[in-house]
C-alpha cells in the first residue's frame, strides 16, 4: 500500500473531529472518553453549589413564616383580645388531657388514676384561671358540680374565685367616651364625681363608685363598667367550650354532657347585657314588693336606665357588710367582738342576729322559684349585703346585688318541681318517680337525694321489708381498683341520664342557686331549718295555685295539712341538733350544724351508691 501524506492528513483531521483522544499514561488503554461524562472543574462542585443555595431559601422561608406568626399573634393581641391565642391554649390542654386519659387510664395503670386526675386537676385549674374572663365563670359552673368529680378535680375547683385585677382607668375612659360620647367626670362627663380607681373588680365587669350631677339628683352611685376584653373574646370562648364538650362527648369520655351546652352559653351571653341586668333588676324589686313576706325585709338597689348601656349600668350605692364577712356579719348582728364590725349603726347590733338574715335569705329564694318562676342564679355571699333598714333603725335590711344572671321557669316546670319537693317531704316514692320519670331521670332514690341535698330512702311498697344493701355495696366499691369504681361510676352516671332530651335544663340554675344557698346557710351553723322552709314554699304553692278548681283546691289543702305533720319529725331533727349544738359551743366544741349532719351523711352516700370520696366543704355555695 502507497503512503499518502494528504489521505493520512484528511484522516486525522475527521478523526480528532468525531473523537476526541487524550493522552494515556504508559500501559493503559487508550479509550475515547464519554463526552456525556466528563466534568470539567468549573462543574465539579455544583451538587455542593446548589445545596448552598438551599439553605438560604429555607432559611427565608423559616423568616417568613416566624414573621407572619409575629404579626398574626401581635394582632390578635393587639385588636382581637387574645381569643385566638386563648383558644389555641384551651384545644391544647384538652388535647394533653385527652392522651393523657387515653394512654393511662387503663386496669393496668389502676394505682397510678389518682395521680392523673391530679395532674388534669391542675392543667384545668390553670387553663381557666390564665384564660380568666369567661372561663371562671365556666369553671365555677364547673365547680358546682365537683361533688361527683375525683377528690383533685373538688379540692382545685373550690379555689376558683370571682376576683381579678381591675384595668387602668385609661381604658375605663375609652369605655365611656365610646358608650356616652364623654369622659366619665368633669365639665362634659357623665357624672360629677367619678372614683379613678375601681372598688371592686371581677372576671367580667369592675365597679366604680361615682356621683350624680346635681340635675340628675346628686346621688352616690355603683358604676359597673364591662371590661373591653371580655365583648371580643365571648364568642371565640363559647365557640371553644361547644367544641370541647362535643368532642368529649362523641369521641372521649362517651357521657351525656352536651345537651346542656346551648343554655348555658344562652345565658352566659345574656349576663354580658347590662341593659338587660338593669330590666332583670327592675322585675326582682317588682316581685319583691307585691310579696307581704319579703316586701320590707328585701331590697333591691334601684337602677338608672337612662345612665346605663349594653357596657355600663348604674345602680344605687349601698353601703353594708357582704355576707362574706362572716365576723363582721356576726357583729352587726350582735353575735360577735364589736371590733369586727366595720360600722356598726349607733343603736349598735342590729335584731334578729344571724338566723334572720338565713331565714330572709331562704324564703326569698323559695319565693323566687315556686312562686315567681324568677331565679337569681348567682346568690353567693359576695352579691348580699345586710345593712341597717332606712325607715326602721336597729332592724336589718337584706340586699340583693349582682342581677345579670336569671332564669325564668315556665309554669309546668314550677308545678313539677313544686311537687317534687312535697313527695320528697312526705317520702311518696309515686310522685318523686312520676316526675323523675317525665324528665327522663332514672336512678330515682339518687335524684331526690340530689335535689334536697341530703340522702332520701325511697321504695315501693314491695321492697320495705328489703334490707337495703347499703354495707354490702360499700364493701364492694371498698374492693374495687380504682379504674373499676371509674367504670361503675360512669355506668351509674349514664343510668342516671336516662334521657336529656327530656331533662329540664333549668335544673342546671336551679341546682345552683340552691347549693349555694344550702352553703351560705351552713357557713353560719345552720341556724334554720332550710328545708322545711323551702319545703313550706313549694307545697304552699301548689295549694294557691289560681287555675285550681274548687274540689282541686280543697284536695291541696288536705294534702298541705298532710305535709304540715309529716314536717314535724323534720322539725324534731333539726331542734335536737341545735341543741346538741349550743351545748358542744358551751363546753368550748365548734358544734356541727344541720347542714353539717346533712353534708356528712351526703358523703356516705356518695361513697355508698358512686364509691367516690367527697371532700369536707364540697356542698358549699
Amino acid at each position: 500500500m502507497l503512503f499518502s501524506p494528504s489521505r493520512f492528513v484528511a484522516s486525522s483531521a475527521r478523526t480528532h473531529t468525531t473523537r476526541p483522544f487524550r493522552s494515556c499514561p504508559p500501559g493503559l488503554s487508550s479509550r475515547p472518553i464519554n463526552s456525556r461524562s466528563y466534568t470539567s472543574p468549573s462543574h465539579s462542585t455544583l451538587p455542593n453549589s446548589r445545596a448552598d443555595f438551599r439553605i438560604p431559601k429555607y432559611a427565608r422561608r423559616s423568616l417568613y413564616f416566624a414573621g407572619t406568626l409575629g404579626v398574626l399573634y401581635f394582632a390578635d393581641t393587639e385588636f382581637n383580645a387574645s381569643s385566638v391565642t386563648r383558644n389555641l391554649r384551651t384545644f391544647w390542654t384538652c388535647a394533653m388531657i385527652a392522651l393523657d386519659y387515653k394512654l393511662n387510664f387503663t386496669p393496668e395503670l389502676s394505682d397510678q388514676i389518682p395521680a392523673l386526675h391530679a395532674r388534669v386537676a391542675d392543667l384545668v385549674y390553670d387553663l381557666f384561671t390564665s384564660n380568666g374572663g369567661l372561663y371562671i365563670k365556666i369553671g365555677q359552673a364547673f365547680a358546682n358540680n365537683a361533688a361527683l368529680m375525683p377528690a383533685p378535680m373538688q379540692e382545685k375547683f373550690a379555689k376558683l374565685f370571682d376576683d381579678a385585677p381591675q384595668v387602668a382607668y385609661s381604658v375605663v375612659d375609652k369605655v365611656f367616651r365610646r358608650e356616652f360620647g364623654r369622659p366619665p367626670a368633669g365639665p362634659d362627663g357623665v357624672f360629677e364625681v367619678f372614683e379613678e380607681r375601681a372598688a371592686a373588680s371581677a372576671s367580667i365587669a369592675q365597679v366604680h363608685r361615682a356621683k350624680l350631677k346635681p340635675e340628675d339628683g346628686g346621688h352616690w352611685v355603683a358604676v359597673k363598667i364591662q371590661k373591653p376584653d371580655v365583648g371580643k373574646q365571648v364568642e371565640w370562648d363559647l365557640g371553644a367550650y361547644r367544641i370541647v364538650m362535643w368532642i368529649y362527648e362523641k369521641y372521649i369520655f362517651d357521657m351525656p354532657v352536651y345537651f346542656t351546652v346551648d343554655f348555658i352559653c344562652d345565658h352566659l351571653r345574656r349576663e354580658l347585657d347590662f341593659e338587660l341586668e338593669a330590666k332583670n333588676a327592675q322585675e326582682t324589686a317588682h316581685f319583691v314588693a307585691a310579696e307581704p313576706r319579703l316586701a320590707d325585709k328585701v331590697y333591691v338597689p334601684k337602677v338608672f336606665p337612662a345612665l346605663s348601656t349594653k357596657k355600663v349600668m348604674v345602680a344605687e350605692w349601698i353601703d353594708g357588710v357582704r355576707l362574706s364577712d362572716r365576723r363582721a356579719i356576726r357583729a352587726l348582728m350582735g353575735e360577735g367582738p364589736p371590733a369586727d364590725a366595720p360600722a356598726l349603726p349607733a343603736r349598735g347590733p342590729l335584731k334578729g342576729g344571724v338566723k334572720w338574715i338565713m331565714n330572709t335569705m331562704v324564703e326569698l329564694f323559695s319565693a323566687q322559684i315556686f312562686d315567681w318562676g324568677w331565679v337569681h342564679c348567682d346568690p353567693h355571699p359576695g352579691n348580699i349585703f345586710v345593712r341597717q333598714h332606712p325607715r326602721h333603725p336597729g332592724r336589718p335590711q337584706f340586699v340583693l346585688l349582682d342581677h345579670g344572671l336569671y332564669v325564668r321557669l315556665p309554669r309546668p316546670f314550677q308545678r313539677q318541681y313544686a311537687t317534687l319537693w312535697k313527695g320528697l317531704m312526705t317520702l311518696d316514692y309515686a310522685q318523686v318517680e312520676a316526675v323523675a320519670t317525665e324528665w327522663g331521670i332514672g336512678e330515682t332514690g339518687l335524684f331526690a337525694s340530689a335535689t334536697l341535698m341530703r340522702p332520701v330512702r325511697l321504695r315501693r311498697r314491695r321492697d320495705r321489708n328489703q334490707g337495703t344493701g347499703e354495707s354490702e355495696q360499700r364493701t364492694r366499691w371498698d374492693q374495687m381498683s380504682e379504674y373499676e369504681r371509674s367504670v361503675q361510676l360512669k355506668e351509674r352516671l349514664r343510668k342516671f341520664l336516662t334521657d336529656t332530651d327530656k331533662i329540664p335544663k333549668e335544673l342546671i340554675f336551679v341546682g345552683r342557686n340552691m347549693r349555694i344557698v344550702q352553703g351560705n346557710n351552713q357557713q353560719y351553723g345552720s341556724p334554720v331549718n332550710r328545708i322545711r322552709i323551702t319545703g313550706w314554699w313549694a307545697s304552699r304553692s301548689l295549694a294557691a295555685n289560681p287555675s285550681l278548681t274548687f274540689t282541686e283546691r280543697l284536695r291541696e289543702y288536705r294534702k298541705y295539712l298532710g305535709f304540715l305533720l309529716a314536717m314535724s319529725t323534720l322539725d324534731l331533727a333539726f331542734f335536737v341538733t341545735r341543741v346538741r349544738q349550743w351545748i358542744q359551743g358551751l363546753i368550748g366544741l365548734k358544734g356541727e350544724g344541720f347542714e353539717d349532719e346533712l353534708e356528712r351523711t351526703m358523703r356516705g352516700l356518695a361513697k355508698t351508691n358512686f364509691g367516690i370520696e367527697i371532700t369536707q366543704g364540697a356542698f358549699e355555695g
